[in-house]
């Protein structure tokens, strides 16, 4: 039986869930404002194409296996986005390190601690 703990950690990664499927969508409907949530210009020509279709997937994905994976039973579906979102600071914080990105701690803090959630709901069974 799932202890109120387990309860609140689904409950938080269907919320997180929610909220990525919503942003996939908004990359799909209204491109130019879902990029520039992010700190990101609307891109042009086969950028334009990337950016709409590379962050849909990213969000998309991500929000499904979050919402799927929080249904009890499914916890190992939690690993697949706290792998991505691991991933994405670990990108992030390269970006900042080696290339001249400015350092991006809010978002970098969001997704690692987004991951350790879902990884800890995983390991939990969902």
């Amino acid at each position: 039986m799932p202890t109120p703990d387990d309860r609140v950690l689904r409950l938080v990664a269907t919320l997180l869930g929610v909220g990525f499927v919503i942003q996939g969508i908004g990359f799909l409907v209204a491109p130019a404002r879902a990029a520039g949530g992010l700190g990101m210009p609307f891109l042009n020509d086969v950028g334009r194409s990337t950016q709409i279709g590379d962050f849909a997937a990213f969000f998309l994905m991500a929000g499904t296996t979050m919402v799927l994976g929080s249904r009890p039973g499914r916890g190992a579906l939690l690993f697949v986005p706290a792998g991505m979102l691991g991933c994405a600071a670990a990108g992030r914080t390269i970006a900042w390190l080696v290339h001249g990105a400015a350092f991006a701690g809010v978002f970098i803090a969001v997704e690692v601690l987004g991951a350790l959630v879902l990884a800890t709901a995983a390991r939990r069974g969902g």
